[in-house]
């Protein structure tokens, strides 16, 4: 059965511009804004994304792993069919090292722990997903880095050992501490305590596929300033 167009969700798509962060001849790494897709959406009004802004300018980019919607940060864009191949088997492996910060309500305790519960689709639920035994396994290390009294929150660390879709707004959820803005798991006061998600991929850390060398990159979010 097909999805009738005005069933599909339309995705406003930010004006903020896409930052460059790194260039060479085989790849980019580029900064995304919360509010974009990373590629084109199913409904034709969802075409405006990251890979399309990045391809005006760079058009044998390539995406190799995607950010959600909401989500900001980093991203590395192949620019070879060699670069491409290379990059996505070492995601594949789990070669790659991603950290994301987050804004969660409370503070979770321990301090530092692992979430481990299998995610699935939740089909009565579209597009969320929900902690199921039947799901997939999904594992996700965090650390708190600062408490936030004044905001009944904390920013934390989060580490996706595996990479399902919405794993680590639903991880840190499951555990009481939703992501402050999130528009599909956070209770309604902790959605409107601010005006996007606040989840940004901060760190990417992987192998360069030609020169072997080992490519780390940092980008803060921009919600820490008016926070921290």
């Amino acid at each position: 059965m097909k999805t009738a167009i005005d069933d599909l969700a339309i995705f406003p798509a930010t004006k903020e511009a896409w930052t460059l962060l790194y260039q060479d001849e085989f790849l980019l790494v580029v900064n995304k804004p919360a509010h974009l897709l990373t590629v084109p959406g199913r409904h034709p009004q969802n075409q405006d994304c990251l890979i399309s802004r990045v391809q005006q300018e760079f058009p044998n980019a390539a995406v190799v792993h995607r950010l959600d919607y909401d989500t900001s940060g980093l991203l590395v864009l192949p620019l070879t069919k060699k670069a491409l191949s290379t990059i996505s088997k070492e995601f594949q492996s789990r070669g790659t090292k991603k950290f994301y910060q987050a804004v969660v309500s409370g503070v979770p305790h321990p301090s530092v722990g692992t979430v481990d519960k299998a995610i699935a689709a939740d089909p009565d639920n579209r597009p969320l997903y929900k902690i199921s035994p039947e799901g997939k396994t999904s594992v996700t290390h965090y650390k708190v880095l600062k408490e936030l009294p004044e905001h009944k929150a904390s920013l934390v660390q989060l580490e996706p050992v595996t990479g399902r879709s919405h794993q680590l707004r639903l991880h840190m959820q499951s555990i009481g501490h939703a992501i402050l803005g999130d528009p599909f798991y956070a209770k309604p006061a902790q959605h409107q305590q601010s005006s996007r998600l606040m989840l940004h991929a901060a760190e990417l850390e992987f192998t360069h596929p030609q020169s072997g060398e080992l490519m780390h990159f940092k980008a803060e979010a921009d919600f820490l300033k008016a926070l921290c």
